[in-house]
C-alpha cells in the first residue's frame, strides 16, 4: 500500500523529534554553563553583592521541554550553590507546588506564580533561627537557553534580570543597550569622562604616543588631556585638545609636543640644538570611529614633515595602564 504524503511528513516530523529535543537540552546545558560564568563575573566585578541578596530563595525552576523534566531543577540548584556557596542558598519546594491556604470558614488552593508576600511567609515558617532570606530567584528554559530573575524580598527591587544563551547574543545586545542608555544620561548630565588613547600611524610617516584625556563640556564635545609620546618626537611630553564633530562622532585635534632629549640637550649646551627632533612638535590628528568598536582610523599631520595613516585603540584593556 502506498503512503500518503501527508504520512510520510508526519512519519518525518516523528523520527526528528527526538534529535530537536536533545538540540534543546543541549542548549540548555550550554546555557547553564555561562548562567555560572556570569553569576561569577558579576560578583567579582562587585554588582552582586552578597550584602544584599544572600541568604536566596530559588522559587521557580522552570523547565520548557519534557527532555529537561529529569534534570533541570537540579541543575539550576547547582549553579547557585557553585555561585553562591551552599550556606546562602535556600529552595522553596513549597512555591513550586499546589499551595493550600487554610482559614477561617475557607480552604483555598492555589498555584502558578508565587507573590513576595507568600514567599516571606513560607521563609519565616520554615527557616528555623537561619537569617530572613534577602532575595527570590526564579531560573526558566527558554527556547534558546535559560531566563534568570533576582528579585529583592524586601522591597520587590530587580536586582538582576537577563536571557542566557551559550554565545551570549541576546545579553550582549541587552548589556550594549544599557550601556548606551547610561553613556546617553551621563552626556546629558554634563559629566566628564577619562579617555585612553593610544595613537599607531605607521605610513607614508610614523607617529605613537599614548593620550589620557578628559571628555567634558556641556555636550561632552571637548576632549583635554596629557600625552606621552613615543615617536614623533621620540619621547616627548605635552597637551592635548580635540573636538567630537557630529558627524560619525569624529574627533579633530592637536597635540603640542615637547622633545625632551633636545630639550635636555639644549638646557646643557645652552644653545639652539635639535638632537632627534625640534624641541616643539605640533601633530594634528583626526579620528574615525569604527562602527561601535574600540578601534579609529587616524590620521596624523605634525610640523616634522610627518603625516601618517593608522590606526587608534580607544579604552582597550591591552594597554598597561588605564586610568
Amino acid at each position: 500500500m502506498l503512503l500518503r504524503p501527508a504520512t510520510l511528513a508526519l512519519c518525518g516530523a516523528l523520527c526528528l523529534m527526538p534529535s530537536m529535543a536533545s538540540a534543546e537540552r543541549d542548549t540548555t546545558r550550554e546555557a547553564m554553563e555561562r548562567l555560572e560564568e556570569l553569576l561569577e563575573l558579576r560578583q567579582e566585578a562587585g554588582r552582586l553583592d552578597h550584602s544584599e541578596i544572600l541568604p536566596l530563595i530559588l522559587v521557580a525552576a522552570a523547565p520548557r521541554y519534557e527532555a529537561s523534566q529529569g534534570w533541570f531543577e537540579a541543575r539550576a540548584l547547582a549553579a547557585l550553590l557553585r555561585a553562591f556557596g551552599d550556606g546562602g542558598v535556600r529552595v522553596c519546594e513549597a512555591c513550586m507546588r499546589i499551595r493550600t491556604t487554610v482559614g477561617e470558614g475557607y480552604l483555598l488552593q492555589s498555584s502558578g506564580p508565587t507573590a513576595l508576600d507568600e514567599i516571606v511567609a513560607f521563609d519565616e515558617r520554615y527557616r528555623g533561627q537561619s537569617a530572613p532570606a534577602r532575595s527570590a530567584v526564579w531560573i526558566e528554559e527558554t527556547q534558546t537557553g535559560v531566563a534568570l530573575r533576582i528579585v529583592d524580598l524586601r522591597n520587590g527591587r530587580v536586582i538582576f534580570a537577563g536571557n542566557i544563551e551559550p554565545d551570549l547574543r541576546s545579553y550582549s545586545g541587552t548589556q550594549r543597550t544599557y550601556r548606551l542608555a547610561e553613556e546617553l544620561e551621563r552626556r546629558a548630565r554634563g559629566e566628564s569622562l577619562t579617555h585612553a588613547m593610544f595613537d599607531l600611524a605607521l605610513y607614508p610617516g610614523q607617529h605613537i604616543s599614548l593620550e589620557w584625556a578628559d571628555q567634558w563640556g556641556d555636550t561632552n564635545s571637548n576632549l583635554t588631556g596629557f600625552v606621552l609620546s613615543l615617536y614623533d618626537p621620540v619621547l616627548g611630553v605635552g597637551a592635548s585638545y580635540h573636538r567630537v564633530l557630529p558627524w560619525l562622532h569624529m574627533t579633530l585635534g592637536a597635540k603640542l609636543l615637547l622633545s625632551v632629549p633636545t630639550a635636555v640637550a639644549q638646557g646643557i649646551a645652552d644653545a639652539d640644538i635639535d638632537i632627534l627632533d625640534p624641541v616643539l612638535t605640533v601633530t594634528g590628528l583626526l579620528r574615525v570611529p569604527i562602527g561601535s568598536s574600540n578601534f579609529a582610523g587616524l590620521l596624523a599631520i605634525s610640523t616634522n614633515g610627518e603625516i601618517g595613516v593608522g590606526i587608534t585603540l580607544l579604552n582597550s584593556t591591552i594597554l598597561p595602564v588605564l586610568p
